[in-house]
């Protein structure tokens, strides 16, 4: 049995859900979520707290290790990992990379951690045109972590990989999520998709992939409750072009040349209005796709949503009209696709 849980990052969506979903599991004693602000007390998006105690503490400081050692916490669920700047990229940095690497050495000088899971990304892998087709977790990113997230995600799992030599009788899990799609997902990328116009880049139509709300909060559950160790990828089953993105949600595509994309992403990001960050534009350019096949070996299960049916709730969810082109069509387009003379 399971006798106390940390859950860092409670206040966001996937946070919340992972901290409640432990909470009613009966085979856990002790919940408790840790993050700098406290959650919403109203929350819209049906991720209630429930039985979790929260602590507001900074993993830059020395509440966590305190917590970790006071209340003889079992099992560490980290979920704090920001995607976009606070404050500045100095203070994301901070929070992601230093304040992980004051997590670990918590868990490493505690006596009663014997699991800790962490969420990583897909875009630890880069979005290059020298990237393979498809990514296994043994795989290096074609031309390195650039910048921003992809670039702290990196950085984050090499403390991890470390803490995993230091403490080999910790089951120590990394899990990599492709983009999360789902009602109450609210990402620099699920904002690109509301919009009334989608710019891409001309000639290219990047292979995505996405995995639903619900199977990542399920993923990290399985992965929280009995020991996984290792590194997995996960996504949902097969994958969209840009183009049928596009279509799905009834949004019409405008192609521009890179350059221009990449002013208007700078643009809007200055203005405000979608987070377009370097490794964003990447990702709309060349795109990524995974394998996910040593997750399924390992944990016997694999999401319930395909990438299709996660992004078609993403766009229910948001009043888009999914659905509205035929399952047919979107094979047709891979046939022609997988033809075009190269």
């Amino acid at each position: 049995m399971t006798r106390t849980v940390l859950v860092t990052g409670v206040s966001r969506h996937i946070g919340a859900r992972v901290a409640n979903a432990l909470a009613a599991d009966p085979e856990i004693g002790r919940i408790i979520g840790v993050d700098t602000a406290p959650p919403s007390l109203h929350r819209d998006d049906g991720a209630s707290l429930g039985r979790t105690e929260f602590v507001r503490a900074d993993l830059n400081g020395p509440d966590v290790g305190r917590i970790i050692g006071s209340a003889d916490v079992d099992t560490v669920v980290h979920l704090d990992l920001v995607s976009g700047p606070v404050r500045s990229r100095a203070a994301m940095k901070e929070h992601n990379v230093l304040g992980t690497m004051q997590l670990l050495a918590a868990c490493q000088r505690s006596a009663s951690v014997r699991r800790v899971v962490v969420r990583s990304t897909t875009a630890v892998y880069g979005a290059s045109p020298h990237a393979p087709a498809v990514f296994t977790e043994d795989l290096a990113p074609a031309d390195g972590a650039q910048s921003g997230y992809e670039k702290d995600a990196f950085e984050v799992e090499g403390y991890v990989r470390g803490f995993a030599r230091r403490r080999a009788d910790v089951a120590t899990t990394v899990l990599r999520f492709a983009p999360v799609m789902g009602p109450g997902v609210d990402t620099p990328l699920t904002r690109y998709f509301s919009q009334d116009v989608l710019p891409t880049v001309l000639g290219f139509d990047p292979r995505l992939q996405f995995v639903h709300e619900d199977d990542a909060v399920e993923a990290l559950c399985r992965t929280a409750r009995a020991d996984h160790p290792g590194v997995f990828n996960v996504a949902g089953e097969g994958v969209l072009l840009l183009s049928q993105c596009a279509r799905r949600a009834g949004r019409p595509a405008v192609p521009m040349p890179a350059p221009a994309f990449r002013l208007f992403g700078g643009l809007a990001r200055s203005a405000g209005l979608v987070d377009f960050t370097p490794e964003q534009l990447s990702l709309l350019i060349h795109g990524r796709v995974v394998d996910s096949g040593r997750l399924a070996a390992e944990l016997g299960w694999r999401p319930a949503y395909s990438t299709a049916a996660a992004f078609d709730d993403f766009l229910r969810s948001r009043g888009l009209p999914s659905g509205l082109w035929p399952a047919a069509f979107d094979r047709l387009a891979d046939l022609v696709t997988a033809h075009r003379p190269r």
